[in-house]
């Protein structure tokens, strides 16, 4: 494995790539589904939850669907293959208790702290996030971990999303970087690697969805393992 050089500036995102997404989001719907009174349990709502909330966020992120959309009807069709009758203003207020909820449990991937108070020593380190900049921010916060971060770029400050090289180029620009001093470490193949290799940034893809990638990719399964290239 060959280091990357001349780096200067690390830009990572946040959920599935060093906050532990799926185990917080679990913790949400345990709290919002006793808060509501809804007798589910938690990890068969998941199975199904889980690969529908990830392709209506590939929807949201293509712009076929609005914030609100994607808050609503990832709920619904979640419910509806339970065959669970839920109307649509309880849907409603459990995607905003789950909103409130889901930045109060913080866990990190394992190593996570680590990498960053040596990487914190060497370069400057930014986010860019797809996720709601309310919620993105308190995440960082509640987790002890804004303080490594120069910057936060979060899609909706910006007005569009990972891959389209706006945010991309919009993050450079505050972070004062150049494309050629900075690499973009993130678990989404085409939205992180493709969309920063798009604006010709390096890239390092977290696999925390055990893709099937390219040989000639640079890939880690551990957030230590990408100290083989910094």
């Amino acid at each position: 494995m060959s280091k990357i050089l001349n780096i200067k500036h690390v830009f990572f995102d946040l959920d599935h790539t060093i906050w532990d997404f799926d185990k917080n989001s679990a913790m949400a719907f345990d709290s919002i589904f006793i808060k509501n009174r809804i007798d589910i349990e938690t990890s068969k709502f998941l199975e199904e939850y889980i690969p529908i909330n990830f392709q209506y966020w590939k929807y949201f992120r293509e712009g076929q669907i609005t914030k609100e959309q994607l808050r609503y009807s990832r709920l619904k069709k979640s419910f509806d293959n339970l065959n669970i009758e839920i109307d649509d203003h309880l849907i409603n207020k459990l995607a905003d208790d789950y909103i409130a909820f889901l930045p109060d449990n913080n866990h990190l991937f394992e190593g996570t702290l680590a990498l960053l108070e040596y990487l914190n020593n060497h370069y400057h380190l930014h986010i860019i996030t797809n996720g709601f900049e309310e919620v993105q921010l308190k995440k960082l916060k509640n987790s002890k971990i804004d303080h490594f971060f120069k910057s936060v770029t979060t899609s909706e400050s910006v007005g569009v999303k990972k891959p389209d090289p706006k945010i991309f180029r919009y993050a450079l620009e505050i972070a004062e970087a150049t494309h050629a001093e900075s690499v973009m470490i993130g678990d989404t193949y085409e939205a992180d690697i493709l969309g920063a290799r798009g604006v010709g940034m390096q890239t390092i893809c977290f696999n925390y969805h055990k893709a099937n990638l390219h040989s000639d990719e640079r890939v880690v399964n551990t957030l230590p393992e990408i100290l083989n290239y910094l």
